[in-house]
């Protein structure tokens, strides 16, 4: 599992290790009932503070999206992972890609292009909601 946070995100370090963990299960990178790597790991491998690990795990679990067996570690969640989810993540990737690619070519850097595209995100959360209050 190839994890990475954007510690200059607006988006918090515990959701975003949350997100990245559900997307590699609705992938099919992480299958069910498949052991995840333990607090301790990830927090040594992204230089983070294990509460923060720990915070996302225990909301993962909340959430029914893996299962922690006290003294043998946590595992994804036996469930079935939506099939249309997966097509429908899979589908995104195809169309952003060439965006990416530009992004790339004018010489955009990861970081800045993860922040366009979050901001864009924003923008159009931003958007709806104030659409809906319109409604």
């Amino acid at each position: 599992m190839n994890l990475r946070i954007n510690f200059a995100s607006g988006v918090p370090i515990y959701q975003q290790l949350m997100e990245q963990i559900k997307h590699a299960v609705e992938t099919g990178a992480i299958r069910r009932g498949e052991q995840l790597p333990t607090i301790r790991r990830i927090a040594e491998e992204l230089a983070m503070n294990p509460n923060t690990v720990a915070r996302a795990y225990r909301e993962l679990e909340h959430e029914g999206f893996i299962e922690v067996r006290h003294g043998s570690g946590a595992y994804v969640a036996e469930r079935e992972t939506s099939s249309a989810k997966a097509a429908g993540i899979r589908r995104a990737g195809e169309v952003l890609r060439p965006a990416v690619e530009q992004g790339l070519a004018l010489g955009l850097s990861e970081a800045e292009l993860r922040r366009v595209f979050e901001d864009e995100l924003a923008r159009l959360q931003n958007d709806a909601a104030a659409e809906r209050r319109r409604n």
